[in-house]
């Protein structure tokens, strides 16, 4: 099952009351969707990687660990993947196992 991308600024806001969990490389907010057709969001600010080519690459590792773990996603979320300057310190293997980890922690 392929998700859909969040693309609208106002898609993105979250509330205080959205369970946000995170780990040292990124930064994982749920937001629950009226749909049963959820989507998911990726930040990666130019406050942090100021190089675009840094930007791109720490979406395309989240998108890849995105895709690994999507299963463990909830079908009735949205969710919002912030991606922190220490992502390019975590291998392929080891990021799909943090994610994993939070994502669980999310459905619970």
């Amino acid at each position: 099952m392929k998700r859909k991308t969040i693309r609208n600024h106002r898609d993105f806001l979250t509330t205080e009351k959205d369970p946000v969990v995170s780990n040292f490389y990124f930064i994982v907010k749920a937001k629950l969707a009226a749909k049963k057709d959820a989507r998911y969001g990726i930040v990666a600010t130019k406050r942090f990687f100021k190089l675009a080519v840094r930007r791109n690459r720490a979406k395309r590792l989240l998108r890849d660990w995105i895709a690994y773990n999507e299963h463990l996603m909830l079908p009735n979320a949205d969710y919002i993947f912030i991606a922190r300057p220490s992502i390019f310190e975590c291998s392929r293997e080891g990021g799909r196992v943090k994610m994993a980890n939070l994502l669980k922690k999310i459905a619970k």
